[in-house]
């Protein structure tokens, strides 16, 4: 037997069985970030990029990624997720033009959306670079890291700021 939760007896992938577990409102929010130049900055803000409306597209792109997370991270669950928000907050200290990323998704269910909240993070900020990437490929995605959790099992989860 083994005591890995994802390898069945024979030591090969499984996905964990959560038909035990109790339905639970389940809250998480996740972060990214994409440092861009002042060009791309200006062509965000003002609406200008030739590919359209940058943040509206990610925004789309990175619900739609929350809702599919299962396809592509092959252990996760197919969820029946209850909401999905996006939030973008600029940063522009010091002449860089930061765009900071807060996904949050919603489900009741027997296993925890961490995982959504982090591919939507991810999937967002990947969207505003290829958006803009032909005005500068020198894009930097950010740290992306879970910000906090509710629901479930092993209770709340908060990210201390250290």
């Amino acid at each position: 037997m083994s005591d890995f939760t994802h390898l069945n007896e024979q030591g090969r992938a499984k996905m964990v069985d959560i038909s035990q577990k109790d339905v639970t409102k389940r809250t998480a929010t996740a972060h990214s970030s994409i440092t861009v130049n002042h060009e791309i900055y200006h062509q965000i803000v003002n609406n200008t990029a030739s590919k359209g409306n940058v943040l509206n597209t990610a925004q789309i792109a990175g619900i739609m990624a929350a809702k599919n997370t299962a396809d592509i991270i092959p252990m996760c669950h197919p969820l029946p997720l209850t909401g999905i928000d996006i939030h973008f907050e600029w940063c522009t200290d010091n002449n860089q033009y930061i765009l900071n990323i807060e996904a949050t998704v919603k489900t009741t269910g027997k296993t925890g959306v961490e995982m959504e909240a982090l591919t939507a993070a991810s999937v967002t900020a990947l969207t505003i670079y290829d958006m803009t990437k032909a005005v500068d490929k020198g894009m930097i995605i950010g740290e992306t890291y879970l910000e906090s959790k509710s629901g479930g099992k092993s209770g709340d989860y908060t990210r201390s700021e250290s």
